[in-house]
């Protein structure tokens, strides 16, 4: 089975066409029947009556990048999949952007729902990435995952 991984700090947002080039580049790859995909967006959520207008994403990235490639491979290692890509955004991504682009392609659908889901979990809780959530007054605060 073939294991490819892109684990790509991406600088700013991650652009929709850079999604659908992605999974377009899949189409030769015949031993393929599933692909599932999680897109993180940023949220205008309100805190304490102050809208959040962009997060700007910053990275311990040698030591993210070692975790990125752990879960890739206890990905590989739990489930029947052909490639997992993962994509983080670094720096300031505003409100409706896409900042976690997670792809993954296997022989079967559940497989490909179940492996993503772990991916994405093990990504969030494992991963150090730190968003500092800005506001539309200029006044800022630490994201803190859930």
């Amino acid at each position: 089975m073939e294991k490819k991984v892109k684990q790509v700090f991406k600088q700013g947002a991650i652009p929709p066409s850079f999604i659908a080039d992605s999974i377009a580049k899949q189409q030769s790859k015949t031993q393929i029947g599933a692909h599932d995909i999680f897109l993180g967006q940023v949220r205008a959520d309100i805190i304490e009556g102050k809208t959040v207008t962009a997060i700007e994403y910053t990275a311990y990235e040698e030591m993210a990048n070692l975790k990125f490639d752990e879960i890739r491979e206890s990905t590989f290692e739990k489930f029947d999949i052909n490639c997992i890509h993962i994509y983080h955004s670094i720096g300031k991504v505003r409100v409706g952007e896409i900042c976690l682009f997670v792809f993954v392609s296997s022989p079967h659908r559940k497989t490909a729902f179940d492996a993503l889901q772990y991916a994405v979990e093990e990504i969030k809780a494992e991963v150090p990435v730190f968003g500092k959530e800005l506001f539309e007054d200029d006044s800022y605060q630490w994201k803190v995952n859930t």
